[in-house]
């Protein structure tokens, strides 16, 4: 059975055979349960090497539950995070930080999807009161919802203004090799290096068929980490086949090319459609994610044809999403139809 080429979201993309290829080499005899396996312990390793010596990393099922098991960790029933208002915890995780963890979530307008050390100042007044949950934690998205990056040195000015109030900096990466790709250094530049706590890892945007990972920074946050995972329904009893697919896309910067890919995918779609008229970019192309505005009858026959989501309605802003597999072809093929589509609205 095959699908029209989806724009929609780089979930929608298959797995790349080199991840097929770990899983299947990974199916070759009995293996211990729960981690207790060679592929784990080399998924480990490889985690070491790209993100230092002091990371470790737990094997999970999916970005939600990576995010609850982190956030978790220096969590208490008062505390709050404070991030975006339109970050993932907040607006496509049913509520799960809240339902699991019994914290508050503190959202903080943005215009790009980015906290800023301004922003988060305001809301540290209520530190100490008996009356507010207390801000425990500030998590970003790597890239953001917008398709935004934050760059080293604005993620290091958060981490400094966090850890000087006693704050925790969590980061949500579903798309971290994307923003590596785009900020042209790598992985731990903006996450180990710019002071970074914790962090979920993504696997599955970037040709994993279902591995994402938490990865924990700071050394005393490990202990609780393996319990908190099990507590979490986040603890895969044949943890080879997950671990496989993460070691698979740290192994020869596998990562690194799928992420280089769809992004350069999502430059050639935004190029080939901003000369058009009634066409405009509601945020830069910074990742695999363009958001044009369009006009309203464009957008309804396209999605007569094409998977995508709209945005924000009322600005008729639509988001494009490519992915590791997305061809020059298909972008090329899109490109037309999105032309031909808009055009004849000024006919």
């Amino acid at each position: 059975m095959r699908f029209p080429k989806s724009f929609a979201s780089d979930n929608h993309a298959g797995v790349h055979p080199d991840v097929i290829a770990a899983i299947v080499e990974a199916n070759v005899s009995d293996a211990p349960a729960y981690g207790g396996d060679p592929w784990t312990r080399a998924m480990e390793e490889a985690f070491r090497a790209e993100f230092g010596p002091r990371a470790s990393a737990y094997a999970m099922f999916n970005g939600t539950g990576a995010n609850v098991v982190g956030l978790g960790l220096v969590l208490r029933s008062y505390d709050a995070v404070l991030c975006p208002a339109s970050a993932h915890i907040n607006t496509n995780e049913c509520g799960a930080a809240e339902r699991v963890l019994g914290a508050k979530l503190v959202t903080i307008p943005t215009d790009d999807g980015k906290l800023t050390v301004e922003a988060l100042r305001g809301q540290l007044s209520v530190l100490g009161n008996e009356h507010h949950s207390q801000p425990r934690v500030v998590s970003i998205s790597q890239v953001t919802e917008c398709g935004t990056c934050y760059t080293p040195d604005e993620v290091a000015e958060l981490a400094d203004f966090a850890h000087a109030h006693g704050l925790f900096l969590h980061m949500d990466g579903a798309r971290l090799a994307n923003a590596a790709v785009e900020l042209g250094c790598p992985m731990r530049a903006f996450t180990t290096d710019a002071g970074v706590d914790l962090l979920s890892f993504g696997g599955t945007k970037n040709g994993a068929m279902g591995a994402e990972a938490l990865v924990v920074l700071r050394p005393e946050l490990e202990a609780p980490a393996l319990f908190l995972r099990k507590q979490g329904m986040q603890l895969a009893s044949k943890m080879r086949f997950v671990s496989a697919q993460l070691t698979a896309l740290l192994t020869d910067d596998l990562w690194h090319r799928n992420a280089s890919h769809a992004n350069a995918m999502a430059h050639r779609l935004a190029d080939g459609v901003t000369d058009l008229p009634g066409v405009a970019l509601r945020y830069p192309v910074q990742s695999n994610a363009v958001f044009p505005s369009l006009p309203e009858k464009a957008i309804s026959d396209l999605q007569q044809r094409y998977l995508f989501h709209v945005w924000d309605e009322a600005e008729h802003v639509v988001r494009w999403v490519t992915a590791f597999d997305t061809s020059p072809e298909d972008v090329d093929a899109f490109v037309t139809d999105v032309r031909q589509a808009v055009l004849s609205c000024f006919t």
